[in-house]
C-alpha cells in the first residue's frame, strides 16, 4: 500500500497552525500541491536535502522580534527599547497574557518539529542518491537523521525553556488522531530531548569542516556533534537550576557539569582573541568560538535599528540600562561598588572592563570614526528625537562599522544569529560544578579563561560557594549580554522578583559649551513588572481554545 505524507493538519497548533501549514506547502523546497508521496520524497536527492534544509528555517534570528528592531534584552534589566510603543513591553508592563503575547514561538517550533518528524519517518525508506562520490548512502542517511534529531531536540528545548513542560511530538500525527493532549512531565521532556541529542551525536560530524565533500562555507549553520553535545549540556543546566530543581539535587548539577566538560574535553571549539573579533562579522560570519548559529544573511538592518540616531538616521532601538553598565567591573577586577576599586563617578567609563567599550556606546565612545554624544543637547542625546536613547546609552555589540545605510551606495554585512558559543560552555561548566562541588579549582580556572581573553584579571582566590556563584552570574551577565541569555538566566535562577521587578535607570549627562561632561546623574527610566507567573510564558489563547487538556500555565 502506498504511504503518503500529509502536509495539512487542521485545527491545532500542536503540529502547526493551519495558516502556517498552508504557507509551508509551497516553501521553495517542494513545489507541489496536495500530497507528495514518500517515494517522491526519498528517491529524489534534491527533495530530501531540500526538505531537511527547509527545517532549519524554523531557527529564529533574534535581532528583530517585532519587525521594528526589538530585542529580548528590552524585556529584561539589560535594556529598554526607544520605541515606547514596542510590543516587547508587553513582557514587562504587567499586561503579558494568553491574548497579549510576545515572542510567541509556539506554532513556529511545533511546525519545525513536525517537519523533522516527517523527515525521520521517511528517510529510512526508499532509495537515496548520494550527492557526491565521497558520501555513501548509509553515511548520508546517518548524517541527515542526526541533523533531524538535533533540530527536533532544539525546537523542543526552546519550547521547554519558555513554557515549562510541553506536549512532546515525536511522531507524525494522522488526521484522525485526537490532538487535544495533556502536557508531558518536565522530566519526560528533559529525557526525550536528551535522547534526541544522543541520537544526533551518533550521526553527526564533529565540526562544520568535517562535513565530507563540502566546503566550510557551504555547510556552516548545520548541526554538528559538538552542537548536539552543547545543547544537551544547556538542557541539563536548565534542569538543574532552582526554577526546576526545587530540591537542589546536586546530582543534577553534576550531570550538567559533566555534559559541559565533555564538550570542553573535545578541545575543538576555542575562545577567539581578541574579544572584539567574536562578533566582527565584517570579515567573517563565523569563527571557532561559534558552536551553533543560523545560516548567515547579508543585512544592515541591525545597524539601522540600533546605531545612534545621528548616524544616517538610525533608530537607536536597544538602549542599555545603567544596571548593565554598572555590572562591568573595573579593569583591576573589582566591582564599582567596592570603595577600593578606583571607580570615579565623575569619569565613570574610565579604567573599566574592556568589554564595556566593545558592548555599549556611551558618551564619547567612537563609532564609525565619530564620537557618540549622549549628553543633554548632544546629537545622540536623550530627547533629541523620538528615537533617541531613553537611557543615555546605545548598544554596540553586533554592530559593524563597515555597514552603511541611507546613502547612495549601501553595504550589508554577512552574519548569523549565534545560538551557542564556547564562552557560554565554559561558564555553564563553572556554574554547574560550583553548585555540585563548591568552588573547586576548576571552577575559577574556566571562568578565568573567559576573563583573560577579555583582558580582565583572574577572580580573587578564596571565594566561598555563594561568592563564586555571584561572580559567575555576573560574568554571564556581561559576557553574554544581548544574546538572549539574561532574560532566561534570571528566570532559571528564580531571581525574577529581585532583578526584573524594579525601575531600571539611565545616565543623564550635563556638558559645557565644548561638549565636555560636567555632571552625571542617574535617573529612573522604566518601571518593570515581574510577577510569579512570569517565570513561564503563557500558552496562546488560540491554542488553549482547541487543546484545553494542555492547561494554561499558573496565574494566566
Amino acid at each position: 500500500m502506498k504511504k503518503t505524507l500529509h502536509f495539512l493538519i487542521p485545527l491545532t497548533l500542536l503540529l502547526c497552525m493551519q495558516s502556517a501549514c498552508k504557507k509551508n506547502v509551497d516553501d521553495g523546497v517542494i513545489h507541489q500541491t496536495g500530497e507528495i508521496t514518500q517515494p517522491q520524497l526519498v528517491q529524489n536527492p534534491s527533495f530530501v536535502k531540500g526538505f531537511l534544509d527547509n527545517t532549519y528555517n524554523f531557527l529564529q534570528v533574534r535581532y528583530d522580534l517585532d519587525s521594528n528592531g526589538a530585542m529580548l534584552a528590552a524585556a529584561s534589566d539589560e535594556a529598554v527599547n526607544s520605541n515606547v510603543n514596542s510590543p516587547v513591553y508587553t513582557l514587562v508592563n504587567g499586561t503579558w497574557g494568553p491574548s497579549r503575547t510576545f515572542d510567541d514561538s509556539y506554532s513556529n517550533y511545533y511546525s519545525g518539529i513536525r517537519k523533522a518528524n516527517l523527515f525521520l519517518s521517511s528517510i529510512s525508506k526508499g532509495e537515496i542518491v548520494p550527492v557526491n562520490a565521497v558520501l555513501t548512502v548509509d553515511s548520508l542517511r546517518k548524517r541527515w537523521r542526526g541533523e533531524a534529531f538535533f533540530l527536533r531536540a532544539f525546537f523542543h528545548f526552546e519550547l521547554v525553556k519558555r513554557y515549562g513542560s510541553v506536549v512532546l511530538a515525536t511522531k507524525v500525527f494522522d488526521r484522525d488522531e485526537d490532538l487535544n493532549l495533556p502536557r508531558n512531565s518536565f522530566d519526560e521532556c528533559v529525557n526525550q530531548i536528551a535522547a534526541d541529542c544522543d541520537s544526533a551525536i551518533v550521526g553527526l560530524p564533529l565540526w562544520n569542516t568535517d562535513y565530507s565533500g563540502s566546503s566550510d562555507t557551504k555547510e556552516i549553520g548545520r548541526a554538528t556533534k559538538i552542537a548536539a553535545m552543547s545543547l544537551k549540556a544547556r538542557l541539563f543546566l536548565y534542569a538543574a537550576s532552582p526554577l526546576y530543581n526545587t530540591g537542589n539535587d546536586l546530582a543534577k548539577w553534576q550531570k550538567a557539569a559533566d555534559a559541559a566538560k565533555a564538550v570542553i574535553d573535545l578541545n575543538r571549539a576555542q575562545l577567539i582573541t581578541p574579544y572584539a573579533n567574536i562578533f566582527n562579522y565584517s570579515t567573517a560570519a563565523y569563527n571557532n568560538e561559534v558552536i551553533f548559529a543560523t545560516q548567515a544573511v547579508n543585512t544592515n538592518a541591525i545597524e539601522i535599528n540600533n546605531a545612534p540616531i545621528s548616524y544616517n538616521g538610525a533608530l537607536g532601538r536597544t538602549n542599555p540600562t545603567q544596571e548593565l553598565v554598572d555590572a562591568f567591573e573595573m579593569s583591576n577586577g573589582k566591582p564599582i561598588s567596592d570603595p577600593t576599586s578606583g571607580y570615579n563617578a565623575n569619569n565613570p567609563y574610565a579604567s573599566r572592563d574592556p568589554r564595556l567599550a566593545l558592548t555599549i556606546l556611551y558618551n564619547g565612545a567612537i563609532f564609525k570614526s565619530v564620537a557618540v554624544q549622549t549628553f543633554t543637547g548632544g546629537k545622540d542625546g536623550i530627547g533629541q528625537t523620538i528615537n533617541a536613547t531613553q537611557t543615555g546609552y546605545y548598544m554596540k555589540k553586533f554592530l559593524s562599522e563597515n555597514a552603511t545605510w541611507n546613502q547612495t551606495t549601501n553595504a550589508s554585512v554577512r552574519r548569523p544569529w549565534v545560538w551557542i558559543r564556547y564562552a557560554d560552555i565554559l561558564l555553564m561548566y563553572a556554574e554547574a560544578l560550583n553548585e555540585a562541588q563548591g568552588p573547586v579549582a576548576d571552577v575559577a580556572a574556566k571562568v578565568n579563561l573567559v576573563r583573560t581573553r577579555a583582558g580582565m584579571p583572574n577572580l580573587p582566590t578564596g571565594l566561598t560557594q555563594a561568592q563564586m556563584r555571584d561572580r559567575i552570574h555576573n560574568e554571564r551577565r556581561v559576557e553574554l549580554c544581548f544574546e538572549d541569555h539574561r532574560f532566561f538566566d534570571v528566570r532559571r535562577w528564580k531571581e525574577g522578583e529581585s532583578f526584573f521587578n524594579k525601575t531600571v535607570t539611565g545616565m543623564r549627562i550635563t556638558a559645557n559649551a565644548a561638549g565636555q561632561p560636567t555632571a552625571y546623574e542617574r535617573f529612573p527610566v522604566q518601571a518593570k513588572v515581574f510577577q510569579a507567573k512570569n517565570y513561564w510564558y503563557p500558552f496562546p489563547q488560540t491554542e488553549m481554545d482547541v487543546t484545553p487538556k494542555l492547561k494554561q500555565n499558573p496565574g494566566y
